[in-house]
């Protein structure tokens, strides 16, 4: 049997397998070449922003797609130094919270 937190989990994955997605399309169709690192955790955050029908839990509590998306924003500003690229950002930001090192799951 499936637990809640495991079904939240492949959500989780499922949210970041889409977010990869759309930070992919734009870079096939750029014709200028590759997508800066910057601009993959922009477009990362442009489509975790627009899940209006997702609910984001970061230590038990709820967030719209729109407040997950400034959360995470927030955590890149506060951790740049850290943050170099976009698999950076989904092991350093968006994958746990850096307090409780619970999953973020939606």
């Amino acid at each position: 049997m499936v637990t809640r937190q495991q079904l939240r989990f492949v959500r989780l994955i499922a949210l970041i397998t889409y977010a990869l997605l759309g930070a992919l399309s734009p870079l096939l169709r750029a014709a200028e070449g590759t997508l800066s690192e910057q601009a993959k955790i922009e477009s990362l955050l442009t489509t975790i922003e627009s899940l209006s029908d997702a609910t984001f839990v970061r230590n038990g509590s709820e967030y719209n797609a729109k407040n997950a998306a400034k959360f995470l924003r927030g955590k890149w500003d506060a951790n740049k130094n850290d943050i170099k690229t976009a698999r950076d950002f989904i092991d350093k930001a968006a994958t746990k919270s850096s307090t409780t090192g619970k999953p973020y799951m939606i």
